[in-house]
């Protein structure tokens, strides 16, 4: 028996920069006596001659649409095809139209019934468990189905999953129900012992959400040397020591929601814990300890007039962020954002190739503006001259923050 899994192309590219985790998590998870293939189609392309018993797929938004063209075309040659992901988990009486079963949720604990219904050749439509798995034991991911050197980043590793936060715009606390659970700490680092290379890049959506667990994470990492890269709040700034410890466990930079630079959206967003008047002084504290930001902001909010565009780019290019990356605001089905704009009548299409782009009525500021806005500030941040002065102070792995910058650069040439 063979099953392939499939990673949809992402529109807008920079789908090689890592690869995805929970494929080769999923991958792992087959039995041994099962043939797996992965595709992941930002590197590679499908051959959809080539025979299966069953494919799987794993979706977001972005790239749904992608999904159901590739789910079809299988399906039109005779193959099972099981959908799983965000989109699906949300709109799964949508995503069922091209599929003959959708998991809804974590997949790797209702996989093995997936499993015995292939063999059994009776595939249910939906899968779900009511429940969320604890995290120990996760099966160490199937990297050796992948193209090492396709990626910038190979190594991703999941320490935590899900946030303690509640962000109106987040699919990830939606889904996940705010918990944050976390696998073992000598679970993680007996797989972080098996990987080649000088970079770690722990995909977790906030590696500090726990500072206890995650101090005694960075602990046991610090005597082997390495160097990752993660995503965290801004909290972990306003901890001494949690900071302290990222720095010697080899932090050489951290992606960071900062979101706005204005405090009434943040407040709309209901992130609660940033606030711009720290700002500047969380990212000293950051820098200070050779660690470099990636800081993203999102634009759209119901609060953000035509000002926030050249309020953010100063506040970028003052602070000095090694790199960044703006986006419109999107209402992912499922979230809050989702349903305010959907009652409010503010949703101009559903049409899911649109949204990378903009899908909703902006309150202050016409849908050109914020367009417009939006890419400016892509443009005006990635200019050869804004790279130079903002990456001129010395860090880790200055090499991997310099290729960061140079390919959103031509990725801005290329698509804006």
């Amino acid at each position: 028996m063979r099953i392939l899994l499939i990673v949809p192309h992402v529109p807008a590219g920079g789908g090689n920069l890592a690869p995805h985790l929970g494929i080769i998590t999923l991958a792992a998870s087959t039995p041994p006596d099962i043939e797996v293939s992965v595709i992941d189609e930002n590197v590679e392309n499908i051959d959809f001659s080539d025979r299966f018993e069953m494919v799987g797929i794993s979706a977001m938004t972005p790239t749904v649409m992608r999904a159901y063209e590739i789910a079809d075309s299988f399906r039109q040659r005779g193959v099972p095809v099981v959908l799983g992901g965000f989109h699906p988990s949300f709109m799964y009486k949508e995503a069922i139209q091209h599929s003959d079963s959708v998991v809804i949720g974590e997949a790797e604990s209702i996989w093995p019934n997936v499993i015995r219904d292939l063999r059994k050749g009776k595939l249910k439509k939906f899968y779900r468990k009511n429940t969320l798995e604890n995290l120990n034991n996760t099966p160490t991911p199937r990297r050796d189905l992948l193209h090492r050197k396709s990626y910038l980043m190979f190594n991703t590793v999941e320490t935590s999953r899900g946030c303690p936060f509640r962000c109106s715009y987040c699919s990830v606390s939606t889904l996940f129900g705010h918990t944050y659970r976390c696998r073992p700490v000598a679970e993680v680092v007996k797989e972080v012992e098996t990987l080649k290379g000088i970079l770690t890049f722990f995909v977790d959506d906030n590696i500090a959400g726990i500072p206890k667990r995650a101090k005694n994470l960075f602990r046991a990492l610090i005597p082997y040397r390495r160097k990752w890269i993660g995503q965290a709040s801004l909290t972990i700034a306003r901890d001494p020591e949690l900071l302290d410890l990222a720095a010697r466990s080899g932090c050489a930079g951290l992606f960071i929601g900062f979101e706005s630079v204005s405090q009434e959206s943040l407040h709309e967003a209901a992130k609660t814990i940033n606030f711009v008047s720290r700002y500047a002084d969380d990212i000293k504290k950051i820098h200070d300890r050779g660690i470099a930001i990636h800081g993203a902001f999102i634009f759209g909010f119901d609060h953000d007039d035509e000002s926030i565009f050249e309020r953010t780019v100063d506040f970028v290019k003052r602070n000095r962020l090694d790199s960044v990356s703006f986006s419109i605001l999107t209402p992912f089905p499922g979230t809050q954002v989702y349903w305010k704009l959907l009652n409010e009548k503010r949703l101009i299409s559903k049409d899911w190739n649109r949204y990378s782009s903009l899908v909703f009525e902006p309150k202050l500021m016409s849908r050109e503006k914020l367009i417009e806005g939006c890419t400016w500030a892509w443009k005006e941040c990635y200019s050869y001259t804004s790279i130079l002065k903002r990456l001129a102070r010395p860090k880790r792995l200055w090499f991997i923050h310099f290729l960061l910058n140079f390919g959103y650069k031509q990725a801005i040439d290329k698509y804006i």
